[in-house]
Formats: C-alpha cells, sequence, structure tokens
C-alpha cells in the first residue's frame, strides 16, 4: 500500500468572504504546492479548518484537489470527524474519488479510554477496501485523546490498512517510540521545526502545516538529507525553524493564507469563527518574511 514520505503539505481551505469554498483558489494552491516540489497533499485537515467545514464542502475540497493534483503527487485526504459516521462517509468518499489514502484523527472533545479509540479506527478502516491506506493522526493538544505507542500497536494489529500514524505533538520521544515498534509502520510527523531530528532518527518525512505558503525549505531539508549533504540540510532545518516562529506554528491560520496572498496565491479568508489579520499584523508579517518572500 502506498505511504507518505517526504514533504506532505497539510493544505489550507480558501474560503470567500461570504464563507463558501472557493475552488479556484484551492486548484492555484494546488499547482503552487505541485510547482514547488511537494511530495504530496494532505487537504481538509487541521490546517484545513476541518471541523468548520460541512461534509459536502470537504468532500468538494478533496475532489477539487484530487482532480488537479491528477495524480502528479499523491492526496491523502483526511476523513477524521466528530460523528463516526461522517467520518466513514468522508472515507468511503475518498476512497471512491480516487484518493491515495486518509488521515483519521482520533476521536475528539471527549476523553475515551484506548479500548475506544481502537474500535473507533477498527469501525472506519472496515468501511473502506482492505487495501486502502490509513493514517492514525494524533495531535492531542486540540484532540483531547492521545494515541500512545502501545494504543498504536493495537490499532495496527486491529486494522490491516493502517499504514502509519501522523504525529502532530512536538514530543520526539514518542515519535522514536512509534518508530521502534517496526511492522513497516511508517510515522510521519507535524512538528515542523522538528523535521530533520525526524528524518535521522528513521522517520517517513513531514505533514507540514507551514509548508502551505513557504514549502521550500522543507523541500531542500528532504532533498539534502536524501543527498547525505547533511550540513545543507541542518542550515534549511534552521531555515524551517525561523519560520515556523514567523508563521505561529500554524496557530493562526490567517497568517498562512496572508502569505499565500503574498506570494500571488489566493489564500482566502478563515471560517467564522476563526479571525483574519489586521491591515498592521500583515505588514509586521511581510517584514518577518523578507528572506523568504523571494524563494
Amino acid at each position: 500500500m502506498k505511504t507518505l514520505f517526504g514533504v506532505t503539505t497539510a493544505m489550507t481551505t480558501p474560503f470567500t468572504k461570504r464563507g463558501s469554498l472557493d475552488t479556484e483558489a484551492l486548484e492555484q494552491q494546488t499547482d503552487f504546492l505541485v510547482d514547488k516540489g511537494v511530495h504530496a497533499l494532505y487537504p481538509c485537515g487541521t490546517t484545513g479548518e476541518m471541523y468548520l467545514m460541512t461534509a459536502r464542502e470537504r468532500m468538494l475540497a478533496a475532489q477539487t484537489v484530487v482532480n488537479r493534483a491528477g495524480g502528479r503527487v499523491s492526496v491523502f485526504v483526511h476523513c477524521g470527524a466528530m460523528h463516526m459516521d461522517e467520518a466513514v462517509r468522508l472515507a468511503r468518499h475518498a476512497a471512491d474519488i480516487g484518493a491515495d489514502g486518509i488521515g483519521v484523527v482520533t476521536p475528539s472533545y471527549f476523553g475515551v479510554p484506548d479500548d475506544a479509540i481502537v474500535e473507533y479506527y477498527r469501525k472506519v478502516c472496515g468501511k473502506v477496501p482492505r487495501d486502502f491506506p490509513v493514517y492514525a493522526y494524533a495531535i492531542p493538544q486540540l484532540a483531547k485523546n492521545d494515541i500512545t505507542a502501545e494504543c498504536m500497536r493495537r490499532i495496527a494489529d486491529a486494522c490491516p490498512n493502517v499504514v502509519g500514524i501522523k504525529y502532530s505533538y512536538p514530543d520526539l520521544k514518542r515519535f522514536i517510540e512509534y518508530l521502534a515498534l517496526g511492522r513497516g509502520l511508517s510515522v510521519v510527523f507535524g512538528a515542523d521545526d522538528l523535521f530533520l531530528p525526524a528524518l535521522v532518527m528513521g522517520g517517513a518525512g513531514s505533514v507540514s502545516g507551514c509548508s502551505s505558503c513557504v514549502p521550500e525549505p522543507f523541500v531542500n531539508v528532504y532533498r539534502y538529507f536524501k543527498a547525505g549533504d547533511m550540513e545543507k540540510a541542518r542550515e534549511e532545518q534552521m531555515r524551517c525553524f525561523r519560520l515556523v516562529r514567523v508563521l505561529k506554528g500554524g496557530s493562526d491560520l490567517a497568517v498562512f493564507k496572508a502569505v499565500q496572498a503574498m506570494r500571488g496565491v489566493r489564500g482566502g479568508y478563515t471560517k467564522a469563527p476563526l479571525p483574519g489579520l489586521s491591515d498592521a499584523e500583515h505588514g509586521r508579517l511581510r517584514e518577518e518574511l523578507a528572506e523568504y518572500l523571494g524563494a
């Protein structure tokens, strides 16, 4: 089954001022990212404002990205939802439209035990083809629930089509615990400022929100790492480290969209209740990103 590697970009979702999905802008973003050399696209995740979108909007966004990518890069659609039936519906839709795989975040908001987490993945994975790749997705700082290494082992045992885990909490020790499970599991990191350390330890790559607007240094980290040029890889990782600080690590999605606009990509608006940026914030951001905007 297909797995992620290198730089997988967690895409933003561009909305109009009225809050509707801007499919033309999403197509433009897809082309921009493919042209910049990212290895895969990940629409409708946290960076894509997933829980602020209806199922219909998420399906349209997924269809738009899959169609526009046209097989140039892999597309893994995020399908986790607050309601299990909706997660199943989104997962089936992703398989039907020709996505290369999906990610599914843990149950959210309400705390649940490991047994319930394993059963959640078993039920969702059982509703798509057995050879359709699925990534578990842990982001405990937002979703409430975590996936321990032991829980991940149980998920992999229960779900033959779970090929790996996307881990989006900056805990390198936990990341290594996932790697230590072996079993051929693909482990990808969502902590952009730890991309190179994750690669050095054997991780498959990154699912990067910050690369949605400035993908070049992340692509360069992977390129130099694969070429064995660790000095250059470290230099680019330090550029990533500084960039993540300026972009607030993805905590304000309006920042990503503003930077996309600065680079000629229609970033669009965030969806209410998420705020936009003031003119003063735009100005400060442009100054702080001077070394990246000409990348």
